[in-house]
């Protein structure tokens, strides 16, 4: 809430950085509560003497310039000075973790260890140096393992799967830090859940904080406030009477349907499709899955479900009610972008051939 404030403040004079006055203590203190927490190594760095703060509001620079001095000494500048800072009353309360950290847990700790500060700045400084070469590490690999889309973040999972687990941990943390501008909310379990995601089948789906959702498909992870952002389908939610032949125009798309004969027949892409006319019919259908749809997938001599066949068909669960079904009134007969149904199938005895074409407006 302060650094939302302060970044208000700073667009509202033309500042582009704010200064803080956080001290080492503050430092240590912050080190010790990321390890409460359970922020894993990014967290024991602490405080940093320069850091972009990112909010709903915008962007701003926080810089620390008193970080290497202590609270004790700039206690003593201001009494040498005559200065006499303002005391903000919250820091007294025991009911902020950090100040119950502050007031007692490090006094605690230094009955242990009378050096406890500086074992934790040697961790700060050991955990900055390992992050440091993490952070070029990733920006060398990133383009290579990661596209980064206006809504999702695609990560290739091969690519993926072959690096070393603290490079993986690490990839994971900064696609969610790029997706929701920092990590504030996200804890070590968060990444944690990913990395135990990852050898999981496609269809697995992990929600993390702010409306992240961690989609594992077949090739690749999904990482997205929207997966349905990436399908190349557009939404299809009713049912639509198809003109044959003739041309109908759906949501984002159009069909075109013509009454050919065999000769007519030209190589096909996914999206077209050549029908026996006499066994399809001209009362035809197009509209999205339903529950227990079940087809004759071309090749196969026997009904099958079409979210089996979609499964099998390795199409990405998030596109899945996204694909145009087309039905005439006895049965499906085409699942368009992937398969016709074996029992409308052009053969030798087909005298009327029906083309259909799918194509994005």
């Amino acid at each position: 809430m302060r650094y939302s404030f302060l970044t208000e403040v700073a667009k509202s004079i033309g500042a582009e950085r704010v200064a803080v006055g956080h001290t080492i203590d503050d430092h240590i203190e912050t080190i010790l509560l990321h390890l409460i927490r359970g922020t894993g190594t990014r967290g024991l760095h602490g405080l940093q003497p320069y850091t972009e703060w990112k909010s709903k509001t915008g962007s701003i620079i926080i810089i620390r310039p008193m970080l290497e001095v202590s609270h004790q000494e700039t206690e003593g500048y201001c009494q040498s000075h005559e200065l006499k800072p303002r005391l903000d009353a919250s820091n007294i309360s025991l009911s902020p973790l950090r100040n119950r950290i502050r007031h007692q847990l490090l006094p605690l700790l230094k009955s242990y260890n009378p050096g406890i500060a500086e074992a934790l700045l040697r961790t700060g400084q050991i955990a900055s140096d390992d992050i440091a070469f993490l952070d070029k590490e990733v920006a060398r690999l990133w383009d290579k393992v990661a596209q980064e889309q206006p809504n999702a973040i695609v990560l290739e999972k091969k690519k993926i799967n072959s690096l070393p687990p603290a490079l993986k941990r690490y990839l994971l943390r900064v696609a969610v830090e790029r997706m929701l501008g920092s990590a504030k909310d996200i804890e070590m379990r968060h990444i944690e859940e990913m990395m135990s995601a990852l050898d999981k089948p496609a269809g697995k789906r992990l929600s993390l904080p702010q409306g992240l959702i961690f989609s594992i498909e077949y090739d690749r992870y999904l990482l997205t406030s929207d997966p349905t952002a990436l399908s190349p389908l557009p939404i299809l939610d009713a049912e639509f009477q198809l003109k044959i032949p003739g041309e109908t125009s759906l949501p984002d798309w159009r069909v075109e349907a013509a009454v050919i004969n065999r000769e007519g027949m030209t190589e096909k892409d996914a999206f077209t499709a050549y029908l026996d006319l006499d066994k399809t019919g001209d009362k035809l259908v197009v509209r999205p899955r339903k529950r227990g749809d079940r087809f004759q997938p071309l090749g196969l001599d026997q009904p099958k479900k079409v979210n089996e066949f979609m499964i099998d068909a390795k199409i990405p669960q998030a596109w899945r009610q996204q694909v145009p079904i087309v039905c005439s009134p006895e049965h499906i007969i085409w699942v368009v972008g992937w398969r016709i149904d074996e029992r409308v199938k052009v053969s030798d005895k087909t005298k009327q051939v029906l083309r259909l074409e799918f194509k994005r407006d």
